[in-house]
């Protein structure tokens, strides 16, 4: 998640959010990766992506960020800090919860009051899953076939779909899933901080 430096809005127009999303496009054949899930609101952005190295993932983020920020200085005269601090990275468990990560994030809009429905939202990937309609930025989430046998029973069900408690209340936790998998991740993350400790020391 990216926000804007004191929750200023960062997408001022429709161009702003397509000119957000060609850089993605772009700089994600540079940088390989697969996105699951994606929203962007008007002071901030989620992506639920999965990467190939981390620090690829980070060289990402910092050219998306720096490439959006320039051309958002020359459109509005912009003076000033534009993003606030780093992005902010959480690892997602993967188990039944992560589909319902997914919808969370594309929910946001209706959350905000922004849309009545998710589907009438543009700049989310909920109409790929909901509605079948073509996003060639989107990885269909690993979790997503077995919702149906036919892509209409998959697109119903994904409505159907209902967000656990669960996701809300760990949303501002380091680590979103279930309790076993929140902790699984956090595992990995220390073994692999233990080893860049161990070849650096």
């Amino acid at each position: 998640m990216t926000r804007g430096n004191n929750r200023n809005v960062v997408f001022r127009a429709n161009e702003d959010y397509y000119y957000f999303l060609e850089l993605v496009t772009k700089y994600k054949q540079e940088h390989p990766f697969d996105l699951y899930h994606y929203c962007l609101m008007p002071n901030h952005t989620h992506l639920l992506v999965q990467t190939r190295k981390a620090g690829d993932f980070s060289l990402f983020m910092k050219r998306l960020n720096l490439a959006y920020f320039h051309h958002y200085r020359q459109l509005y005269n912009w003076v000033g800090h534009f993003w606030q601090d780093r992005y902010k990275s959480q690892p997602v468990g993967k188990d039944a919860y992560f589909t319902q990560c997914g919808k969370y994030i594309e929910l946001n809009s209706t959350r905000r009051g922004i849309v009545e429905k998710p589907e009438d939202y543009k700049f989310s990937s909920y109409r790929f899953y909901a509605k079948g309609m073509d996003n060639k930025l989107v990885t269909p989430d690993f979790l997503y076939d077995a919702l149906g046998k036919t892509p209409k029973e998959r697109q119903a069900q994904y409505r159907k779909l209902i967000v656990s408690q669960m996701i809300e209340d760990t949303f501002h936790k380091n680590t979103w899933g279930s309790k076993g998998q929140r902790y699984n991740e956090q595992q990995k993350i220390n073994r692999n901080l233990l080893k860049k400790a161990e070849s650096t020391g």
